[in-house]
């Protein structure tokens, strides 16, 4: 198995593969990160889903690791929609990328797969693109304009003042909304997706994450196997060993042919 250190475009990724593989077209995997963490702190991931011939690719988000302006965590905070936004644009530069590099054609199959933020962002590509076939995502939430509407009010209500004009508010929900999830379920097209979240998250509302589940398990009704759920009662903001080895498993079983 090869780790590479690459840059694509602008965009530094960590790129994981069997060597017996690096220049065939297999299936591909991007996976992102969440806040204030790095592509290389989802190494565990990409070894999973290597060694069961996946091509894995973790790239760095905006302002995060090798791309980091050495902000404190609350600035960097006000800047989280913004990081967000911009990895969903970017993993457009990744898939021409890979299309550029020769790795894919039309028959390759595509998953996608994060925790927290990069849940969310993997939900906000789901939103965007028709190119992923399945995903998995872990600690996220599909409900941007909710989410942010309870990120400022909590914010405002602990005497926070924050630096953004009516303006720029109305500007970023007009933006979150055209790839809110939550708000535009038909985009999945019944697309196999995993989700697990811990109830006793108080970063990322499971209640937001099991609401959608139950919104959209009518979509599946024809193929209720392609949606799959997993809570874990005592479970926070932290992914279990068993939801970890179910989202790779998830992803194998949906682009790896049999």
């Amino acid at each position: 198995m090869i780790i590479r250190t690459e840059q694509w475009k602008h965009i530094p990724v960590l790129h994981i593969v069997e060597e017996s593989k690096e220049q065939e077209r297999v299936p591909v995997v991007m996976f992102f990160h969440g806040f204030n963490s790095a592509k290389e702190h989802n190494l565990h991931y990409a070894y999973n889903l290597a060694r069961r011939g996946m091509r894995v690719i973790l790239p760095e988000a905006m302002l995060h690791g090798e791309r980091s302006e050495s902000m404190d965590s609350f600035h960097l905070s006000l800047r989280f929609w913004e990081v967000v936004l911009t990895s969903i644009q970017e993993a457009d530069v990744l898939y021409k990328e890979l299309q550029e590099r020769n790795l894919v054609d039309e028959q390759t199959k595509i998953g996608m797969g994060g925790t927290s933020m990069g849940g969310i962002t993997t939900f906000g590509c789901l939103a965007s693109y028709d190119w992923i076939d399945t995903a998995s995502v872990m600690m996220g939430s599909p409900a941007f304009v909710r989410l942010a509407t309870g990120q400022i009010a909590y914010a405002e209500r602990g005497g926070q003042e924050l630096p953004i004009t009516p303006a720029e508010r109305q500007k970023l929900f007009d933006a979150l909304e055209r790839v809110d999830l939550s708000k535009n379920p038909s985009r999945l097209n019944q697309r196999p997706l995993f989700m697990w979240h811990g109830e006793q998250d108080t970063l990322v509302p499971f209640e937001f994450t099991k609401e959608f589940y139950t919104d959209i398990q009518q979509q599946y009704n024809g193929n209720p196997e392609r949606l799959r759920w997993m809570a874990e009662e005592e479970a926070g903001h932290a992914v279990s060993r068993p939801g970890m080895l179910t989202a790779v498993d998830w992803l194998a079983q949906h682009l790896i042919a049999r």
